[in-house]
């Protein structure tokens, strides 16, 4: 069982969570697709839900909260970044480019958050850990294995996430394709916008790894989901892009071993 135990690096995605109309209802989605457990949270969080997978957190969900005066937010999952300093990311966002959506906050004791976007539009948390590190299980049916971004401006992002403690270099055996790396460990992955649908803004893209991509694309389908990208095969593994039925997109994959199929 791939466990993280200890803290994130500053710059490498550690959690995720989802905003949705419907809070219960992506509870069970989520339970019945993945094996997540999960119930709402006290008062005192807003209702937050930590999902686990075998005991341990693996992701977040809550009910969309509307800011007063303003347009409700999208179902959309989030992926937060690591930082050792949130207010100094914060200040790093502004000062190159980006936009603070949600300022850095405390939450309880578990660490300090804020929400961001960079300069081409995509959204992103940060994450300053207290008693709560982030996601505990990773790489493995159910629980995330890999962080995208997918940008309107190559270059521009390549500049920002670089003050974020994020290096970014081209994949080997991917063409247009680049690793996200941290302190030389490659975390995510970035591409332009070329292959997806015209509109489409920059945006961070969540995969989940599973043990079979097309099975569990036709449970998602029974459970009410939809399928954008249906599944194919690609040089990390079988993927799909997929949506829950409330909205919020993701991608599923069972990734090619090391070594080989």
């Amino acid at each position: 069982m791939p466990e993280m135990t200890g803290r994130y690096e500053p710059g490498v995605p550690c959690w995720i969570d989802l905003m949705v109309p419907d809070q219960q209802a992506a509870l069970d989605f989520y339970r019945d697709l993945f094996g997540w457990q999960g119930e709402i949270g006290p008062p005192e969080t807003g209702g937050y839900s930590v999902c686990t997978l075998h005991g341990k957190p693996v992701a977040g969900i809550m009910k969309t909260m509307s800011p007063e005066g303003g347009p409700t937010p999208p179902t959309a999952w989030t992926a937060y970044l690591a930082s050792d300093d949130v207010e100094g990311a914060t200040h790093a966002v502004l000062e190159n480019g980006g936009t603070v959506m949600v300022p850095g906050m405390d939450v309880m004791d578990l660490g300090r958050m804020a929400v961001a976007a960079d300069p081409t539009g995509a959204v992103f948390g940060l994450w300053q850990a207290k008693d709560f590190t982030g996601s505990q299980i990773v790489n493995e049916h159910g629980a995330v294995v890999w962080s995208e971004l997918n940008t309107s401006d190559l270059d521009a992002a390549m500049g920002f996430y670089r003050h974020l403690n994020i290096d970014t270099t081209p994949m080997e055996g991917a063409p247009g394709y680049n690793a996200l790396n941290v302190g030389g460990r490659t975390v995510g992955g970035m591409q332009g916008l070329e292959n997806s649908p015209p509109g489409t803004p920059s945006h961070w893209m969540t995969y989940f790894a599973i043990d079979d991509t097309d099975s569990t694309v036709d449970a998602l389908i029974t459970r009410g989901g939809s399928v954008l990208v249906p599944p194919f095969d690609m040089m990390a593994g079988r993927m799909a892009v997929v949506q829950d039925p409330q909205g919020g997109t993701f991608a599923l994959i069972k990734p090619i071993p090391a070594g080989g199929a």
